[in-house]
């Protein structure tokens, strides 16, 4: 059975109507997603590879955890649903910090209109990989990177073909927030 996605307003809060979520990629409304970003206290941060088969951005890495908010859903239990569904991990609401809502406007070749607002948030962990359960058809692998890596890979980006290069002002945003919760 296809999800349902609450269509959302400039301000991405709901305007009372829900589309199946092929509907929401296919006319480009928008819609509100939920990513969670894992940071260890040392400031390795928890990077997901996505799934091979994900038709869009396929193999390259990206947010730890993401996900479409469902009709009636809150980010924060989108957030949580997310974090089980793609790597196992049980987190609650309060080891939830958030660090904005992101707006991210992308058309793809395949005719996907992604118009979506990111309700961001980070979460310290305490978790080795080998205690991660990814899900086959939204992760190809997982990794953990540590701050220079990522200051790095940030600095390549589109030239490197790891991160989505779109995406590189949000990236920087959430580096920084972590960066600020670790020091």
């Amino acid at each position: 059975m296809e999800e349902y996605i609450d269509i959302v307003d400039k301000n991405s809060n709901p305007t009372g109507v829900s589309v199946p979520k092929s509907e929401i990629h296919a006319k480009g409304h928008l819609h509100n997603t939920a990513h969670v970003w894992f940071f260890t206290s040392e400031g390795e941060i928890l990077l997901q590879q996505r799934a091979a088969s994900k038709i869009i951005c396929p193999l390259l890495w990206d947010v730890s955890v993401a996900g479409h908010i469902e009709a009636g859903e809150t980010a924060e239990q989108a957030a949580i649903r997310e974090a089980k569904e793609e790597i196992g991990v049980d987190i609650s609401e309060e080891e939830l910090i958030k660090i904005g809502v992101f707006e991210c406007i992308n058309s793809y070749p395949n005719g996907i209109i992604d118009n979506e607002f990111h309700h961001t948030y980070i979460v310290e962990t305490v978790l080795w990989i080998e205690n991660l359960v990814p899900q086959k058809e939204e992760v190809e692998a997982l990794k953990y990177v540590s701050a220079l890596e990522f200051h790095d890979i940030l600095d390549n980006i589109g030239d490197n073909n790891h991160l989505v290069s779109s995406n590189k002002a949000y990236y920087e945003q959430v580096f920084e927030a972590i960066l600020n919760e670790i020091t």
